[in-house]
């Protein structure tokens, strides 16, 4: 049978990936804290038709000859740029601006083990309180502080505020300022690493480089500072998006014509011994 048909058939995969990953993009071009994904491809192996010769005192070198044999995925990134920022004038929204993640936690009362299952980390942060003062995202997790608690707010609060340091105050029912706690960030040499978990978190890895220094207040170990009342949205690039899809569109008909080629020189060939 012929290669280009092998070859063909690893492109329209390869493509058809492509698009998957360019429609999840866009399908999140809203998601607050949403970082997008990229593929990138390689070739598959080279079936060697002629060997490479030394040269020699009476002739040159010769190179090999090589016939690709098609192309695959090398990797779909996590590209962690920053986002662009959307005023809500809401206290409990908060953006990051630099580096760092929020810290969330399963258990009520928190973890300060960063490896653990019930935390994950995110850079989502329209978050709420639930009905015992804490603070919560919306899928229900706890957010934590730099004590690897969670962040609880007297029922009777008011004027809450959270400033660039992470520091979260209120007044209490006799007007007192009080401080409930600071929120915690975790800082990644390499973000591309964490795993996503799905409704905007992800899970450490062995890759990710999580920062020795652990849970931090922003502003310190090379974490962001915090802006209360805004939301980091979606690093999404419509025009890229919609450029890449055009692309992959465009070498997924071209592979498919491929196919449709090799299988008519296989027709001609067939149709010999008549």
């Amino acid at each position: 049978m012929l290669r280009s048909l092998y070859s063909g058939i690893s492109g329209m995969k390869g493509f058809q990936t492509n698009l998957d990953v360019v429609g999840n993009n866009i399908a999140n071009v809203n998601t607050s804290g949403y970082k997008k994904s990229r593929i990138t491809f390689q070739d598959l192996m080279n079936q060697q038709i002629k060997a490479s010769n030394d040269p020699t005192a009476t002739t040159g070198g010769t190179n090999a000859s090589q016939v690709g044999l098609g192309s695959k995925v090398g990797s779909i990134d996590n590209v962690h740029t920053q986002g662009n920022r959307q005023t809500t004038d809401r206290t409990l929204d908060l953006a990051l601006e630099g580096d760092g993640m929020f810290v969330l936690s399963s258990s009520p009362t928190g973890n300060d083990d960063l490896n653990a299952n019930t935390v994950s980390f995110t850079r989502a942060g329209n978050f709420y309180l639930d009905g015992e003062g804490r603070v919560v995202n919306s899928s229900g997790l706890f957010l934590l502080g730099i004590d690897g608690q969670a962040i609880t707010i007297d029922k009777e609060a008011t004027n809450i505020s959270i400033n660039s340091q992470g520091q979260v105050q209120y007044n209490s029912a006799d007007g007192e300022l009080t401080t409930a706690g600071t929120i915690g960030l975790a800082k990644f040499s390499n973000p591309d690493g964490l795993v996503k978990n799905g409704n905007s978190t992800y899970r450490n890895s062995a890759n990710a480089g999580l920062s020795e220094a652990g849970i931090s207040a922003p502003g310190e170990n090379g974490t962001a500072d915090i802006v209360s009342g805004a939301l980091e949205m979606s690093n999404v690039d419509l025009s890229e998006e919609f450029t890449n899809m055009i692309i992959a569109q465009r070498g997924f008909q071209a592979n498919t014509r491929i196919i449709t080629t090799s299988d008519q020189i296989l027709e001609e060939l067939v149709n010999l011994k008549r």
